[in-house]
Formats: C-alpha cells, sequence, structure tokens
C-alpha cells in the first residue's frame, strides 16, 4: 500500500515531464528551441520533438508565404504631382534564427516591412511623372522596389516573393482639381468644334449660293439662245409662208396687229367699212342651211 502511495506521485511527474518535454511541429510551422532566452536549436521539419521541461521553451514561426497590406502613402512625382499609393507584399521567413534575432515575431516584422515598402514606393516612383505611374506599364518600376525591399528584408531573415501596388488614385483635392481641368478643356475644344462647323456652313453655303448663280445663269443663256433660235425659226417659217401666199400673211399680220391693240377689254376700235381690215371677209358667204 506504501509503494503504491509512493509510485503514483512518481507516475505523475514522470509523465509531467513528458509532457512538457514533448513537442509537435506541424508541416505549415518551424521552431526556435530556446533556453533563458537565447536560441539553442532550430527546426524546420515536422514532426515530434523534445526539449527540457520548464527550463527551455519553444517560439512557433510560419513557414508558409504570407501576405502583407501596407497602410496606403501618399506619393508625390516628379512632377509634383501627389499620388495616394495602396500597396501589398507577399514575404516568407527563410531564416528563424535571424529573424527572431532581428525584429522577434511576426507583428514587429509587418510593421518593419511595411515602413520599408512605403519608403522604397516613395523613393522609386518618386522618380517618375504622374502620367507613367498612372499607366498600366509599372513592371520597371515594381521589380526596383521589390529588389530594394528584399534587400532590407534579407537582414531580418526574410525573402521578399512579390510586391504589388493594389491601387493608385490622386488625392480627392487633386481629383477634383483635374476634373475641373478637364472639364473646361472639353467645354473649349467643344467651342472650337462649333466655331468650326459654323465656318464650314458658311463656306458651304456661300458655295452652293454661287454654284446656284452660275446654273441660273447658263440656264438663262440657254434659255435666250433656245428663245432665239425658235424665234428664227419661226420667222424663217412665216417668210416662207409670206412667200408662198402674201395675202394670207398680209391677214395674219392684221389679225395679230388687232389682237394686241385689244387687250384687255377696255379698248374700243372704230373702223371705217372700207377698211383693209374688212377686205379679208368681202369674199365670205354664209353657210346654207
Amino acid at each position: 500500500m506504501k509503494a503504491k502511495k509512493i509510485l503514483l506521485p512518481i507516475i505523475a511527474i514522470i509523465g509531467a515531464l513528458v509532457f512538457f518535454s514533448v513537442f509537435i511541429i506541424k508541416e505549415v510551422n518551424q521552431a526556435i528551441v530556446l533556453q533563458f532566452g537565447d536560441p539553442k536549436r532550430i527546426i524546420v521539419e515536422p514532426g515530434l520533438n523534445f526539449k527540457i521541461p520548464f527550463i527551455q521553451n519553444v517560439v512557433y514561426l510560419d513557414k508558409r508565404i504570407l501576405n502583407l497590406d501596407t497602410p496606403p502613402a501618399e506619393v508625390i512625382a516628379s512632377d509634383q504631382k501627389r499620388l495616394i499609393v495602396d500597396a501589398f507584399a507577399r514575404f516568407k521567413i527563410i531564416d528563424p534564427l535571424k529573424f527572431y534575432i532581428s525584429v522577434g515575431n511576426e507583428r514587429v516584422a509587418r510593421s518593419r516591412l511595411s515602413t520599408i515598402i512605403n519608403s522604397r514606393i516613395r523613393n522609386v516612383l518618386g522618380q517618375q511623372e504622374l502620367q507613367t505611374l498612372l499607366s498600366k506599364d509599372r513592371s520597371k518600376q515594381m521589380s526596383l522596389i521589390q529588389e530594394g525591399v528584399n534587400t532590407e528584408a534579407q537582414k531580418f531573415g526574410i525573402q521578399i516573393v512579390d510586391v504589388r501596388i493594389k491601387r493608385a488614385d490622386l488625392p480627392q483635392a487633386n481629383s477634383d482639381a483635374i476634373y475641373r481641368r478637364m472639364q473646361t478643356e472639353r467645354e473649349r475644344e467643344a467651342k472650337e468644334f462649333r466655331a468650326r462647323g459654323a465656318e464650314m456652313a458658311v463656306t458651304i453655303t456661300s458655295t452652293a449660293d454661287k454654284e446656284v448663280s452660275i446654273i441660273l445663269a447658263d440656264a438663262n443663256k440657254n434659255s435666250e439662245i433656245m428663245k432665239g433660235e425658235g424665234d428664227g425659226q419661226r420667222n424663217a417659217i412665216f417668210a416662207d409662208a409670206f412667200g408662198q401666199d402674201p395675202e394670207f400673211f398680209a391677214f395674219y399680220r392684221s389679225m395679230k396687229a388687232y389682237e394686241t391693240a385689244l387687250i384687255g377689254g377696255d379698248t374700243s376700235l372704230i373702223l371705217s367699212p372700207d377698211s383693209e381690215f374688212f377686205k379679208f371677209f368681202g369674199n365670205i358667204k354664209p353657210k346654207s342651211q
């Protein structure tokens, strides 16, 4: 009975020692075994491991590629235009010991990296004009940013996998000013187009009026020519008829003279019985019933 009472505490102590001395490294983790705060072992392979209980402790670090969203940074381009840049990075802890000694933990590492990334973005993008920064062709600038950030991050045992700009916008005040300037420019262009349209309309109208005048003049000219030719043909016909029957031609001319004289209906014509007019009717006999 006494032996049983003695064994139970011993077993409990041994179990506690085993429990506090065993630790497991997962596939996504790597670990540093510390003894009184000093690193003693670096473990990067997953599996079951042991440490001295109550003397050593384990710090776990992520072995995966981690994402980092940096706070928006204001960048002043080479042409003194301001730009708000929102970037993100992907990084990996490749040297656990250097990482632990330099930054201690992931929270501090993220803060340091954010500062480095924003500083590098200001340095690289500040050498470019705003138009270049707003274009899609920023691969050269992003390579320079990643190269500079990676150089600094290696001092912390970190490898920068990628650095990207999520968003690059103008500050609100600049956006409003640019919008107003663009609106003014578009209004000016619209006025120029309207002025050019009015000028072209005047030119077209003048050309059309000139062409109409030319066409009318040609038409009148052709009309007079045709009228003269018609009068000539008429006179020729009359002359030919006069040669064949002079008395009928004299009668026709008399009829036209009377027709001209009596136009209007208010003219009275008094003729004597022996007038030349009546001689053409002297041989007219009434038709028999």
